[in-house]
This record gives C-alpha cells, sequence and structure tokens, in this order.
C-alpha cells in the first residue's frame, strides 16, 4: 500500500458543500443533492468527480469523531464563469499529495485510513500538511460497490 507522490497544480473546482462529522456523516445527503445538478456545469474538464475534506487546522491532533469538517462534492473546472445558482466555488491549492489506490465499498474504508494515519504516514520522511483532502471518482468509481476504485489524495510535506 506504497503511495504515488505527486504535486498537484491548482484546481479550481465548483460543488457543494456541507459541515459534518464522522458520527453525523452527511455524504449521502450532499451527493444526493450535487450528483443531478452536475449537468448544469458546462465547462467541467473531466467526468471525475472530487470528494474533498476540509478540515480545522487542530482536527487531526485532537482527533475526535465528533468533530467537524467541511465536506464539498465537487467537479473540476477550467474557471469560474458561469456558475450555476446555489453551487459555490473553492480553489484548490496545489502542493505535494501521497496518493493511495483504494478499491472495495466507501463505509470499509476506515481501516484503509487508519494504515495512512497511523502506520505509513508516522513511518514515512513526511508530515500532514495543513491542505484539503480529496478522493478522486474517476471511470472506476460505483458507489456502493465492493469494486469500486479511487484515488485518496493526502496533503503532505517534508518532516
Amino acid at each position: 500500500m506504497e503511495p504515488r507522490i505527486k504535486i498537484l497544480k491548482a484546481k479550481k473546482l465548483i460543488g457543494y458543500r456541507l459541515k459534518m462529522s464522522l458520527t453525523n456523516n452527511k455524504t449521502g445527503q450532499l451527493w444526493g443533492s450535487f450528483a443531478p445538478k452536475i449537468k448544469d456545469i458546462k465547462n467541467k474538464l473531466s467526468n471525475e468527480k472530487i470528494s474533498m475534506q476540509v478540515y480545522d487546522t487542530l482536527y487531526h491532533t485532537n482527533f475526535n469523531p465528533n468533530n467537524e469538517f467541511e465536506k464539498w462534492a465537487t467537479v473540476e473546472v477550467a474557471d469560474f464563469k458561469n456558475v450555476p445558482n446555489n453551487m459555490e466555488t473553492f480553489t484548490l491549492s496545489g502542493g505535494a499529495y501521497a496518493v493511495f489506490d483504494y478499491k472495495g465499498l466507501s463505509n470499509d474504508c476506515s481501516i484503509f485510513f487508519q494504515y495512512i494515519f497511523m502506520t505509513w504516514l508516522p513511518n514515512s520522511e513526511y508530515q500532514l500538511d495543513n491542505r484539503p483532502h480529496f478522493e478522486v471518482l474517476g471511470e472506476k468509481y460505483k458507489n456502493n460497490d465492493p469494486n469500486s476504485e479511487e484515488e485518496i489524495w493526502i496533503p503532505i510535506k517534508k518532516k
């Protein structure tokens, strides 16, 4: 489960966001409201969807599953012209990311994330950087399917 280290260029994203916690997970509600509206976004760069989490600075230091964070359901766009009504924009800053390939049900990924944060990261030459985390849901992503595949992007910087 070794990641690829990639340098991301800034991305322009359009989508919806909700405040939630791991214990009060509203991901289904968020994507349920956003997915039917994707067709209204005219300047998408691909068919990939980006599920993004924005955490406050101390979220991972004082981890508690009840702590809230901002979750976004988005797509990447060429520019912010013609943003559909009720949608918001977000500029994802560039930087280094550890990219993990995950295969399986979204509900089963807690063990995978535990490996990333409790095993891989402490034993790597990197530390967590305070930038958004995200998953790329591409062609092989299938909601609620054990054969679903996605990329998990974790922001990192050298120790």
